[in-house]
């Protein structure tokens, strides 16, 4: 009971004191380590479970215990280890055996699944372990890296297994069907998986609608079979004119029989599913009956109407389209609109078939819309205005295809402030209607403020500076009204970002309640600036959301797919896994892992731990690198905010690609970063120059060679990256945030951290020479220092500036300076780390030095001239650094002095209740400016106690 509340210290007491009484008692054991493990006593509670698990204990509450705990320690190997055990002493426990067949499935042991399912199977002869089995055969076949292994080993055993079944007429459930399917369709066995669905096991298949049917047409696909295609999807759709999918396969067969000139059989059937169309009358012909019928029903059906569209634009595409007159695709589009303008699915419906519309006609087709939707005009307003709900969706509809067919785009700047200014009128007057909607709903006129914030983007990015902060206003009056809506969250987050300011985001971020996946598909858009912007304890917060996610993922997949052999829903098994996968090579999994790394360095090494320390809790290392470089996988959501662009400035497949490319190089420079830090601690092992043979022996000169190898890998890395930015990419503002590898560049900070590195090399290579004859090395070395110096005041001047300024009576922010200090206090750390190994090389050199002056009692020992180099270096380290703390301090003040409420919001185009919001946004942009500062501050002042210590 301790143990469920929560309160593991009383249960460890409780489990002492029964051990006193019977010392022997296992399930005590195991119970008091569980408590160990979660007060954080690892190491004491392993023992402890070992201690038990090496007494083979067979009874139920110990092993389940034991299970508990392992499953906590992440160690599901263990388990198996467990069962095995128990399997051994009770050979005949139908509950073991299973145990021990989920306890291999929890780590993918499929050989293994196979053996303990069958050995199941002749203890207790029941079809579910007979077929896990025959599963386990299948992840072999699909986990084997040689496919010609899995498809004439695995695949063909697995279907003797099943035959052996049907023919003894043992197969009972559906979930024995689908597998037997999954098996024919691997080894491409086309015509028998029809035979099996078409015949009397496929009666089995019936908890999905239609699965008979779906698998079939699959089936007839694959075997190229277009008359049966043809003829089944026309069957389907008299059945339901209103399924897209079938529309879809009908035209595909249709267009394939007319390219094959295929006929009908004289005398016979057509196909063995019927009738078969097989030209393009009977296909215009078979529409309209579809479009008469749906005429009748008693709810109004959009597919057929679509699918005419979809048909003239297929004719079209082959370039047919007049002999057969299916009519004029605006007059078809604006029926559809005048039958189904007031459902929010209209736009959506339509969007797909503008291009059928000739760009001359845009206009007429928009006014032609507008005068069918009732609006009436009213004595307080200027413009007409819909009178109920269903008015408003109308035309909300136009308005949103008006902003897709490009209308808005062409207009000049103060036709698009009239246009924002009626789109705001037309949403607070929409209001009214929603005046009875839940917090959790969003009101019917939300998109109206959307589209505005949308016009205001396209001013801001002509260089109207005063729209961003419009676009804000609006955003957060609109959320006022809609506290549920996701779209109004993600581009305030976005634009939030894009002026520098974090503090806003985490809180809207987390307000968006983002469950599972969303932490790979939208984390991006809170990891991308959390640390760029300097908010270090958010962006260690935003890491460890994302990790917590990816790493559960590991062992929930696992039990899905326990759950997934327990109820025999075998088809799901391959996708789970499928899955796990993909999130295992996932982009930003790699790139939260490497910069969470990264960070904690920053926060912690050499400040309240070493970074020797701090590496091997990491346990990190320069030789391994653990991303999937080939299979990285990209799973961010680009579309996930709401955009009614032309596709001529849509997001297009060449932006992804191009985003992917450049996210996967700034991973890159990142990973080897990280590596080359974390062999920092391997070098200063200090060498005598007497044993130099023997150094490739004690592994440290491999070290250095390890280190030297990464550091060419990054110049290649660097080289491309700036090959890659000479394209000059523009994304569009709501498209791909750009990587931070711009600003690295042009900042000065990657010429400052490469050198860094190689300054690292020559520092090695003084220690293994020795002092003595050395001139040349440590001339380099001062040469070195003296560059480092003169390269960090660079980067340093270009942090200088007002992060936030105000400009004709607008605020301009300038998050780029912003975004060269983080940088600056990260060369500057790895400036430390490595000084400080610089520091461990030295130090036993000057004791060594001082020996010998007192043996000789010569005051004329010269020093060697790298010494006084090493504390210029030191103390002109620690005199920037002082004057870049003073530049923060600076920065502090003049931003707590910015009296924002001088602003003159000249801007006639806010009403009044909208001024209030203006106010709040910048307070928000100046309140997380100031926040990032005082951060930054709060770093480096500890960065230069370390500068300190160094002195030699």
């Amino acid at each position: 009971d301790y143990l469920d509340n929560g309160n593991n210290k009383m249960a460890i007491q409780q489990a002492d004191k029964l051990l006193k009484k019977h010392k022997d008692l296992h399930c005590a054991k195991v119970l008091k380590a569980i408590g160990l493990q979660r007060t954080g006593k690892q190491d004491e509670a392993y023992t402890l479970a070992q201690e038990v698990a090496a007494l083979e204990p067979t009874d139920d509450n110990s092993l389940q215990a034991l299970t508990i705990l392992y499953r906590e320690m992440h160690r599901p190997e263990l388990v198996t280890k467990l069962y095995e055990a128990a399997v051994k002493k009770v050979p005949n426990s139908e509950e073991y055996h299973s145990h021990l067949f989920m306890a291999y499935a929890r780590v993918g042991e499929y050989k293994k699944m196979q053996q303990a399912g069958m050995a199941l199977y002749k203890i207790v002869p029941k079809n579910p372990y007979y077929f896990w089995s025959v599963m386990s055969l299948i992840m072999q076949s699909i986990s084997a890296q040689d496919e010609n292994l899995s498809k004439t080993m695995f695949l063909p055993l697995a279907e003797r297994m099943v035959e052996k079944m049907v023919k003894e007429d043992k197969i009972e459930a559906e979930a024995e069907v689908e597998l037997y399917y999954m098996i024919l369709e691997r080894l491409e066995k086309y015509k028998e998986a029809l035979d099996v669905v078409r015949g009397k096991l496929g009666e089995k298949l019936t908890s999905e609608l239609q699965s008979r049917e779906n698998k079939c047409m699959a089936m007839y696909k694959k075997l190229c079979r277009w008359p049966e295609c043809n003829a089944l999807s026309r069957r389907l759709l008299l059945k339901n004119s209103d399924d897209w999918q079938f529309y879809i396969t009908y035209f595909d067969s249709v267009f394939q029989l007319i390219d094959e000139s295929w006929m009908p059989p004289p005398e016979e059937e057509h196909s063995l599913e019927g009738e078969v169309h097989y030209t393009v009358e009977q296909a215009v012909k078979f529409i309209e009956e579809r479009i008469t019928e749906e005429s009748k029903s008693s709810r109004p059906l959009r597919g057929p109407y679509l699918a005419k569209l979809e048909l003239i634009r297929r004719l079209r595409y082959r370039g047919c389209n007049d002999e057969y007159k299916l009519g004029d695709p605006e007059e078809l589009m604006f029926q559809y609109f005048k039958k189904f303008g007031d459902k929010p699915c209209c736009f959506t419906d339509l969007k797909v078939f503008v291009d059928l519309l000739p760009s001359s006609q845009y206009t007429k087709f928009i006014s032609q819309l507008l005068e069918v939707i009732p609006l009436s005009a009213t004595a307080e307003s200027e413009i007409a205005l819909p009178a109920d709900i269903k008015a408003l969706q109308q035309h909300l509809c136009v308005v949103q295809l008006s902003r897709l067919l490009g209308i808005y785009h062409a207009v000049d700047k103060k036709q698009k402030l009239t246009v924002v200014r009626e789109l705001m009128l037309r949403y607070h007057h929409g209001l009214e209607f929603g005046k009875s909607c839940l917090k959790t709903e969003l009101q019917f006129s939300d998109y109206y403020c959307l589209l505005a914030v949308h016009l205001l983007l396209d001013l801001w990015l002509e260089g109207e500076e005063s729209a961003v902060w419009q676009c804000l206003t609006l955003l957060e009056e609109g959320l006022s009204h809609s506290p549920s809506n996701a779209q109004f969250k993600l581009l305030l987050i976005r634009i939030y970002c894009r002026l520098g300011a974090f503090e806003p985001v985490a809180e809207l971020y987390s307000s968006l309640d983002a469950k599972h996946i969303q932490h790979d598909t939208i984390g991006y858009l809170l990891t991308r600036y959390a640390e760029s912007l300097g908010h270090y304890a958010a962006a260690s917060q935003s890491c460890n959301f994302a990790l917590r996610f990816f790493h559960s993922n590991q062992k929930d997949t696992s039990e899905y797919i326990i759950q997934a052999y327990k109820y025999g829903a075998f088809e799901k098994i391959p996708e789970f896994i499928a899955f796990r996968n993909r999130l295992n090579s996932s982009l930003h999994f790699a790139q939260v892992r490497t910069e969470r790394m990264l960070l904690d360095l920053l926060l912690e090494a050499n400040i309240s731990t070493s970074l020797e320390e701090s590496i091997k809790s990491m346990s990190l290392s320069p030789e391994e690198d653990d991303i999937p470089w080939k299979d990285l996988r990209d799973n961010r959501d680009l579309t996930v905010l709401f955009n009614w662009d032309p596709k001529d400035k849509d997001i297009s497949e060449e932006h992804r690609k191009l985003s992917l490319e450049e996210e996967t190089m700034w991973l890159r420079i990142r990973s080897l970063t990280l590596r080359l830090v974390s062999g920092l601690p391997t070098l200063s092992h200090t060498i005598q120059p007497k044993n130099s043979e023997k150094t490739a022996e004690n592994g440290v000169s491999s070290k250095i060679d390890t280190i030297r190898s990464l550091l060419q890998q990054l110049e290649a890395a660097v080289d491309s990256g700036k090959k890659f930015l000479e394209q000059k990419i523009q994304y569009p503002v709501l498209g791909p945030p750009p990587t931070r590898m711009a600003g690295f560049f042009s900042n000065g900070s990657c010429q400052c951290q490469t050198s860094l590195f190689y300054l690292v090399s020559d520092i090695y290579e003084l220690d293994t020479n020795g002092l003595e004859d050395s001139a040349e090395i440590q001339e380099r070395i001062g040469n070195s220092f003296k560059s480092l110096v003169d390269r960090l005041t660079d980067l340093f001047n270009k942090c200088k500036g007002d992060l936030i300024e105000v400009r004709d009576g607008t605020l301009k922010t300038h998050p780029n300076l912003l975004e060269n200090l983080v940088f600056f206090v990260e060369t500057i750390s790895i400036a430390l780390w490595v000084s400080s190994y610089c520091d461990s090389v030295l130090r036993p050199f000057k004791s060594n030095l001082q020996k010998k002056k007192k043996k000789k009692k010569e005051s004329s020992v010269a020093m060697p001239p790298v010494f006084t180099h090493f504390l210029d270096y030191v103390t002109e380290l620690q005199t920037l650094t002082s004057n870049v703390i003073d530049h923060i301090k600076g920065l502090e003040i003049i931003l707590t002095a910015l009296k924002l409420e001088d602003l003159s919001l000249k801007d006639t185009l806010l009403l009044q209740e909208e001024k209030k919001f203006t106010k709040t946004v910048q307070g928000k942009v100046q309140s997380s400016y100031h926040h990032s500062v005082q951060e930054i501050g709060e770093l480096l002042k500890k960065r230069l106690d370390t500068i300190k210590k160094l002195k030699i």
